[in-house]
């Protein structure tokens, strides 16, 4: 069997072994709060440069901003059910689906906390590790949990991309679709190349580990490419049999739903102060602000995902910041940010502590 080495991230790689192989230290959880501030910043400059008050904001209304916020988290609530659904469907009843929900939920305040929206698969694989999962197969449900998602807003933002390019927003379109095609392209070849190649570290990642790590880092680097050729070896046993194929296929459609609840959430709060947007454009406008803010360049996507959402409705280049004061946009964006992002950071920290982050007594592990 060909073996192929995969790229690791060394932030998330870092993370893997921490959530993985040792106890997760509350320390370690303590600086992606202390980045929450910082991800204000972008809001403020906002706010300052196009002279918007804090009336303004709140003009939209308790009611359409609650709305929205929960329209949000019933995008998170739809990701937490399908991991459960997916867990359930090839590891058995080892949790109530209520717990597996609230826990994925839970494992967005990671994503929510990093540049490029990655990190909860490894939460919800130290859960299920602790549930008395094996690793290897909590991986695999993780990766399957985290391909339909990235698949299925893939599939949005690449229309999202298209659908900037026919109204002429060259630049918007180039940099959605450039981003969404590798992300998802990238996700979706490994996936299915997992089943046909046994992956590895990277040699130069495994040199730096074994230098740095000494036994500790031979440990390590050992029990991850022992982990990383069991997923593979569980695609090659799953992929392709008619449970996968129905799994993968209600995961992607629950993915998709999900995602137009998220278009929802903007369409909400645009309405509430006069912006006139349909429900096709609003999901458009914000897969297509989801793909800007997939670069890694800041945390959560702060300020990419508030340019982006207003360039894509402008038709503006996403880096400008000449955009008409005039109008609502940005009331209706930073709404939207806080109801989607600030909101929602603060539910998922709660039950990360609560679930993912807790020890299980010995009547739940039994």
């Amino acid at each position: 069997m060909p073996v192929t080495k995969i790229t690791f991230n060394l932030s998330t790689k870092f993370l893997f072994y921490s959530l993985i192989f040792e106890s997760p230290k509350f320390s370690t959880m303590n600086w992606r709060i202390a980045v929450i501030p910082a991800t204000l910043i972008p809001i403020i400059i906002i706010m300052i440069q196009f002279d918007i008050k804090a009336e303004d904001v709140f003009a939209i209304g308790i009611i359409p901003f609650t709305l929205a916020a929960l329209a949000f988290m019933t995008k998170l609530g739809l990701q937490g059910l399908k991991l459960a659904y997916i867990a359930r469907s090839f590891l058995g009843p080892f949790d109530s689906i209520k717990r597996l929900t609230a826990m994925r939920i839970g494992s967005e305040f990671i994503k929510f906390t990093t540049p490029m929206f990655v990190g909860a698969e490894f939460a919800v694989i130290y859960y299920m590790k602790k549930r008395g999962v094996q690793t290897s197969k909590a991986s695999w449900v993780a990766l399957l949990d985290i391909v339909t998602e990235v698949f299925a807003g893939g599939v949005l933002s690449i229309l999202a991309g298209i659908f900037a390019l026919l109204n002429g927003a060259y630049l918007v379109a180039a940099v959605v679709l450039g981003t969404s095609v590798t992300v998802t392209t990238l996700w979706i070849v490994l996936f299915f190349l997992s089943s046909k190649r046994t992956f590895q570290v990277p040699k130069v990642f495994a040199i730096l580990i074994t230098k740095f790590g000494k036994e500790r880092g031979e440990k390590y680097l050992e029990q991850t490419n022992g982990y990383i050729e069991e997923v593979c070896t569980m695609s090659r046993e799953n992929l392709g049999s008619p449970k996968s194929k129905k799994v993968f296929t209600v995961g992607f459609i629950t993915s998709i739903i999900s995602w137009l609840f998220y278009g929802l959430s903007f369409l909400i709060i645009a309405n509430s102060v006069g912006y006139a947007v349909e429900f096709f454009e609003s999901t458009m406008a914000v897969m297509g602000a989801n793909a800007i803010g997939n670069l890694p360049i800041t945390v959560g996507g702060s300020g990419l995902a508030e340019f982006g959402i207003v360039a894509y409705l402008n038709n503006l280049d996403p880096f400008n910041f000449v955009i008409p004061e005039e109008g609502l946009e940005w009331n209706a964006v930073i709404g939207w940010r806080i109801a989607t992002y600030y909101v929602p950071i603060a539910v998922t920290w709660v039950l990360l502590v609560k679930l993912a982050l807790s020890k299980i007594s010995k009547t739940e592990a039994t």
